[in-house]
């Protein structure tokens, strides 16, 4: 059956995920079996070729989505500014993939602050249609719940825009001492910003990218809230972006499991996966 809403992980690939995917010819193929969006945290670190977009597009079906990251280099490095000619040559590469894209991610620095508002709204108001950008902010400002914040969002809804939702109160939740791999849970720690939930209503799909607990069970409290959220969205004709990560990116497959046997209870027709070594599951489309 087909998924009333958008499941996925950060990447399509993992060595502990080897036994556990159906079978295929390539990584992607069989992660798109079972998941239908994916997180390109590839085009971040580095910009692929036109052919492997082309390779990637033949590897997946049509309802699956791309939601691809802007380089580092147009949103970290420039913040926006004077970007125009190298989002042309991205787009460009990228245009093979141009009837499975989701909206872009636009993950913005903690340096891009109030000052920098302007850029944002130029970057994507030169953005040709059809395509959409899914903002994810992290300076402290646009969590105020003040003037500032305000007119992120303001200019965030004129524009059909969607802010990306991280929560990451599972993962700070966790007492690195208390968990099978500290040194994992510190350095995921470390790279994941501390910032608070905060949902901008508006016309745009939703995006939400939930870090999890490294105990599996821990994760329950922190993604019931996220069970509502999402069964209202899809009860409403919606179709909302969610994607699971987890401080060691090997144990997502496992949070999928207790995510997708949290919404089933709430979802009527929705089913639960299950990943087995002897018996891998064929996936939900």
């Amino acid at each position: 059956m087909a998924l009333p809403y958008f499941l996925g992980c950060p990447q399509w690939q993992h060595p502990a995920w080897g036994n556990l995917l159906p079978p295929g010819e390539s990584p992607l193929g069989r992660y798109s079996q079972v998941f239908n969006c994916v997180e390109g945290n590839t085009t971040f670190y580095a910009t692929p070729s036109q052919e492997q977009c082309r390779q990637w597009r033949a590897q997946v079906p049509d309802n699956f989505r791309f939601l691809l990251k802007f380089p580092r280099q147009i949103t970290h490095d420039r913040l926006l500014s004077g970007v125009d000619a190298s989002v042309r040559d991205f787009l460009d590469i990228v245009a093979p993939l141009k009837d499975v894209l989701g909206p872009f991610l636009l993950q913005l620095p903690a340096a891009f602050g109030p000052r920098h508002l302007n850029n944002l709204w130029d970057f994507i108001d030169a953005l040709p249609a059809p395509l959409e950008c899914a903002v994810e902010v992290r300076h402290k400002a646009f969590f105020s719940k003040g003037d500032v914040e305000k007119a992120l969002n303001r200019g965030l809804r004129e524009r059909r825009v969607t802010r990306v939702c991280m929560d990451t109160r599972a993962l700070f939740s966790a007492l690195p001492d208390a968990t099978p791999d500290k040194d994992v849970t510190i350095e995921a720690q470390r790279k994941k910003p501390r910032v608070p939930v905060h949902l901008l209503p508006g016309d745009a799909a939703p995006v939400t990218r939930y870090i999890g607990h490294p105990d599996l069970e821990s994760n329950r409290r922190y993604l019931a809230p996220w069970v509502e959220r999402i069964a209202t969205w899809v009860e409403e004709g919606r179709r909302p972006y969610f994607f699971l990560h987890m401080p060691d990116i090997g144990d997502a497959l496992a949070l999928t499991e207790l995510w997708t046997r949290l919404i089933s209870e709430r979802v009527d027709g929705l089913e639960a996966l299950s990943f087995s070594e002897k018996q891998p599951q064929m996936g939900l489309f």
